[in-house]
């Protein structure tokens, strides 16, 4: 007979599909299909940050980049499409109307080729950094620190380059979604669907990670990483599967917030964007397969409905919930069913002690 509990997660992505699928676009208006397709995306990014932090150890505080080079690549393709054949986009119209459209535009013209490069660039970007910090063994806040600083260094290089990439303003006034109309309610929600599709793949991919021994290997690499060197494995190289598919997984997210945002500027990829995803993870539970997903996606609702009406004061309560889940939770709210069903075990346990430990005082006072 098949054990069912090694399932459940399995059962568990079948009813979030169903819900995210079936009942959101049923009951939901467009505003809160709009708003959950972008709490979607961020998902995305945080169930790869839960491989590779939560079973890996990797604190990837740099997510941005990742996140960046996806919804770029994705912006280019729409903003030339918007424009049209041989044109310019309209922002580089008004910078210089008679300079050449950049090189590294052009290929973005090509739908296949933007899918691709989607895929490809998180993958070679990260391929190099985690074999340069891999090899050296630069792990802890080193790789923290590391990492955040080059989403902060990206941030930088595309607000300075203001002919370019839009700078600070970034690309938005999207029209065309791969020949789509964007103001049809209809194609917006088959770009939720293709989100909340991209989530539901990301969850499958890490559920066989986790199962297979690839995943046992990383938790053992993150919790003995020099027995693992012992036993003749390679810690760098499997750091550096965790850290490469985190990456892409990112890069798919910021694809995706692009055409349901409309809009992407060095805001959404810099530092306080990195951190926002590493505080969803945390909330959530950074080791737990759901956790990483439906925290981010209520700090991302958190960030919708607080951070609009106060926005002032939604950092602070964002910072507050960090220190909170640290201090109390490390293992994040998903923590919480396994406390509770430990009391119930104790609660259950108790009174039964007592009976245990008179059972031989009554055998004495038989006799």
């Amino acid at each position: 007979m098949m054990k069912l509990k090694p399932w459940l997660p399995l059962i568990g992505i079948g009813v979030f599909a169903v819900l995210l699928l079936v009942v959101a676009p049923a009951v939901l208006s467009m505003h809160w299909i709009n708003n959950l397709g972008k709490y979607c995306c961020w998902a995305i990014a945080a169930v790869g940050i839960g491989l590779a932090w939560g079973r890996g150890g990797m604190l990837v505080l740099g997510q941005g980049v990742f996140f960046g080079l996806g919804a770029y690549a994705m912006a280019m393709h729409l903003t030339l499409e918007t424009a049209g054949p041989d044109r310019l986009p309209v922002f580089m119209i008004l910078y210089d109307p008679s300079a050449p459209l950049p090189a590294f535009w052009e290929p973005f013209r090509s739908d296949s080729f933007t899918l691709v490069a989607i895929v490809l660039l998180p993958v070679i970007v990260a391929s190099i950094l985690g074999y340069a910090l891999f090899k050296r063994r630069v792990k802890g806040a080193y790789f923290a620190i590391l990492t955040q600083a080059l989403a902060v260094a990206l941030a930088v290089l595309i607000s300075s380059t203001i002919r370019e990439t839009g700078g600070d303003t970034g690309l938005s006034d999207f029209k065309y979604f791969f020949g789509f109309v964007l103001d049809d309610d209809a194609n917006k929600i088959m770009v939720f669907m293709i989100a909340a599709a991209m989530l539901i793949v990301c969850l499958l991919v890490v559920w066989q990670l986790n199962r297979s021994r690839f995943g046992e290997l990383l938790i053992a690499t993150r919790d003995a990483e020099e027995r693992v060197r012992f036993l003749g494995y390679d810690p760098a190289n499997i750091k550096l599967v965790a850290f490469v598919v985190a990456a892409v997984m990112a890069s798919i997210a910021g694809a995706m917030f692009v055409p349901i945002v409309g809009i992407i500027t060095p805001a959404e990829i810099g530092a306080s964007a990195s951190i926002l995803m590493i505080a969803g993870v945390a909330l959530g539970g950074r080791a737990s397969l759901f956790g990483p997903a439906l925290g981010a996606m209520a700090i991302g609702w958190g960030q919708s409905s607080l951070g609009s009406s106060w926005p002032s004061g939604w950092i602070y309560i964002l910072g507050l919930v960090f220190i909170l889940v640290t201090l109390f939770l490390p293992m994040g709210l998903s923590s919480l069913s396994g406390r509770a069903k430990s009391l119930v075990w104790r609660s259950r346990a108790a009174p039964t002690a007592p009976a245990a430990a008179s059972a031989p005082v009554l055998e004495e006072l038989k006799k």
